[in-house]
């Protein structure tokens, strides 16, 4: 039997600021602004066409990328118009969430791979508006040697072998025995699907999550809460914090409640 600790995947998420642009566009059709749109800087006339294009490449100037204006281009040292600051997208999406109109950020996604138990993954897949593809202990089987011929499960975050050494013993026994029953099940004819029910709910699992950035928002709000399971917020807290530093805006409302923390 091995036992490995949860962890997750950030499989597919786009830039920050291409999310913000493309669900500005989407949010202004609803109010015909779309002539408000602005980028977050501006070219200097005489680098125009040189590829002098992105903003970290005026930041020796500012000690910033947002929030100041130039005089001098950094590149030609000549006078022009260079604008830098926070474009119009970061305005527009705030006040979108703050209004509450939040079906406008429902327009760009987020793929997350889990590897987590199966109560963790019981919970994840009732986000009905979500998409998930599941590792499948029926066309899975935990004999063959692909899987090193033993099953896997998660280690509890709430009991380790430093602390509460009894629980954890009796956990891993009980991980033993179901292993040993469901191993003695296949060698005697039963199929991966039959022999499935006496896997226990820390059995690893990996489940793959596709949901748009609103139903996020839901998830995170539900599942970092100090009410949520420890396994559940032992995964989502970080991944919150990770998307935070990812994508401006969307999430920096939803604040972790440290007493939420594993």
């Amino acid at each position: 039997m091995k036992i490995i600790d949860p962890s997750y995947e950030i499989l597919s998420c786009p830039n920050g600021d291409e999310i913000l642009a493309l669900l500005e566009r989407a949010g202004r059709v609803c109010y015909k602004s779309e002539d408000k749109i602005e980028p977050g800087f501006e070219i200097c006339k005489e680098c125009e066409g040189s590829g002098m294009v992105a903003m970290e490449q005026y930041s020796e100037m500012t000690d910033t990328i947002y929030g100041a204006r130039l005089e001098k281009c950094f590149k030609c040292k000549g006078v022009g118009k260079i604008k830098t600051g926070k474009p119009s997208s970061h305005k527009m999406i705030k006040m979108i969430l703050d209004k509450g109109h939040e079906s406008v950020i429902e327009h760009s996604s987020i793929t997350v791979k889990f590897i987590c138990n199966r109560g963790f993954a019981n919970e994840l897949v009732r986000h009905r508006l979500a998409s998930f593809s599941q590792e499948s202990s029926r066309y899975c089987l935990y004999s063959k040697e692909k899987f090193g011929r033993q099953i896997t499960v998660i280690r509890p975050p709430y009991w380790n072998c430093g602390e509460d050494v009894c629980k954890y013993d009796r956990w891993r026994a009980a991980m033993t025995y179901a292993e040993e029953v469901y191993l003695k099940l296949i060698k005697e004819g039963a199929k991966a699907e039959e022999a499935r029910g006496v896997l226990p709910i820390d059995v690893k699992t990996e489940i793959v999550m596709t949901c748009n950035f609103r139903e996020l928002r839901h998830v995170f709000k539900l599942r970092t809460s100090p009410a949520a399971h420890p396994s559940m917020r032992q995964l989502m807290i970080p991944l919150l914090e990770d998307i935070k530093k990812r994508i401006p805006i969307l999430f920096d409302d939803i604040e972790v409640n440290e007493k939420a923390r594993v």
